[in-house]
């Protein structure tokens, strides 16, 4: 589903991604991980092409990732939410059902709507919202064309608890129909036994890549059960 091929992003002298290549098959749950700087965020940028890159090749469903055929297959949703403040939380939904030409959006939009408690909010503008209601509103957004391929760029920040519970759940629920998703995220428990796999990024390269069995088995000490935040403190060097 997504392919990346010793990507390389620099911005002036400073090399953000550093030659990094990664494959997600469909069904993948996978996290990337790491300290602050490390490159996250601009990797899930370069993918979703907002961000240009210097070298390497991605493509999404066997196309480029620039390319209309490529956007199609999937959705990005970014860390801060981007929202219109003089459109209602129905009107952003609705906006992208019509970008997207979602089929029986009503009932999906509903349905979402249910999920996250926004029900009562139907009617207030963007600009009314908390933080973490615009959250709930871009998530909703990013699920609504129901694509293939899911990019979130931490997620679960501004989120209440219920609302990562809902959300941890859906992406069970899309894994298990095929889809796939990516994470960047820093906030390590709340994808602990939700990831597949994990990629863990520091200094623009990825230094770790698995299950939570195979990075023990990097670390060769297989007489420890180490947590998620463990392991990541240990081939992270603690940052």
């Amino acid at each position: 589903m997504l392919k990346v091929t010793r990507l390389t992003k620099t911005f002036k002298k400073t090399t953000a991604v550093d030659n990094i290549s990664f494959t997600l098959n469909d069904g993948d749950i996978v996290g990337l991980l790491g300290p602050n700087g490390a490159g996250k965020s601009t990797t899930i940028k370069t993918i979703a092409g907002l961000l240009r890159k210097n070298t390497g090749e991605i493509t999404i469903a066997g196309h480029k990732n620039t390319l209309l055929e490529a956007k199609k297959h999937f959705t990005y949703v970014p860390e801060v939410p981007e929202l219109y403040d003089m459109l209602t939380v129905r009107e952003h939904l609705q906006f992208i059902a019509y970008a997207y030409d979602v089929p029986d959006w009503k009932e999906k939009v509903e349905g979402l709507f249910a999920r996250y408690d926004l029900l009562d909010k139907q009617e207030k503008l963007a600009k009314e919202l908390s933080k973490g209601m615009k959250q709930k509103v871009s998530i909703c957004s990013g699920l609504l064309p129901n694509p293939d391929l899911y990019l979130f760029d931490e997620p679960m920040i501004g989120l209440d608890p219920k609302a990562i519970r809902e959300t941890k759940r859906i992406f069970q629920e899309l894994s298990a129909q095929g889809k796939t998703i990516f994470i960047s995220t820093h906030l390590l428990d709340s994808i602990e036994n939700l990831c597949h796999r994990v990629l863990v990024m520091k200094n623009g390269r990825i230094i770790a890549d698995g299950d939570r069995a195979a990075l023990k088995a990097q670390l060769g000490d297989g007489s420890k059960d180490y947590t998620l935040e463990e392991l990541f403190l240990e081939v992270t060097g603690d940052e």
